[in-house]
C-alpha cells in the first residue's frame, strides 16, 4: 500500500473534521469514537466542499444541499447506491497516513 502523510494525530480532535490535500486529492479526515476516517472532500451532487459542512457522529452533511454521507462507508443516506470514495487510514508514531488507492 502507498501511505501518504496527512497530519499529526494530535491536530484532529474527537468529533471534528478537517480538509487535507495529500498528493493534491481533496480528502476530509474525521475523528469519531477515536477512529480517523478519510473520505472524498467533494459532495457527489455538485462537488461542494464538505469541509465547510457539518459532522454529527458518523454523518457529514453537505453545506450546499444537505446531502448526508456516512464517513465509515461513504454512502449517501437517502440513496445508498450513491457514495463517496473512502480511503484507509492509519496512525503511527503520532502521524496520520491515508492510502489513496492510487499508484504513486
Amino acid at each position: 500500500m502507498n501511505w501518504t502523510y496527512v497530519l499529526d494525530d494530535a491536530e484532529l480532535l474527537e468529533g471534528h473534521m478537517t480538509a487535507a490535500y495529500p498528493l493534491g486529492i481533496n480528502v476530509i479526515l474525521a475523528r469519531v469514537s477515536d477512529t480517523i476516517y478519510a473520505i472524498s472532500g467533494k459532495c457527489a451532487h455538485m462537488a461542494c466542499p464538505l469541509f465547510i459542512g457539518k459532522l454529527d457522529g458518523y454523518i457529514i452533511t453537505c453545506p450546499c444541499h444537505d446531502w448526508r454521507f456516512d464517513v465509515r462507508t461513504g454512502k449517501f443516506l437517502d440513496a445508498t447506491e450513491l457514495r463517496l470514495e473512502v480511503y484507509p487510514t492509519k496512525s503511527e508514531t503520532g502521524k496520520v497516513y491515508v492510502n489513496l488507492n492510487i499508484l504513486v
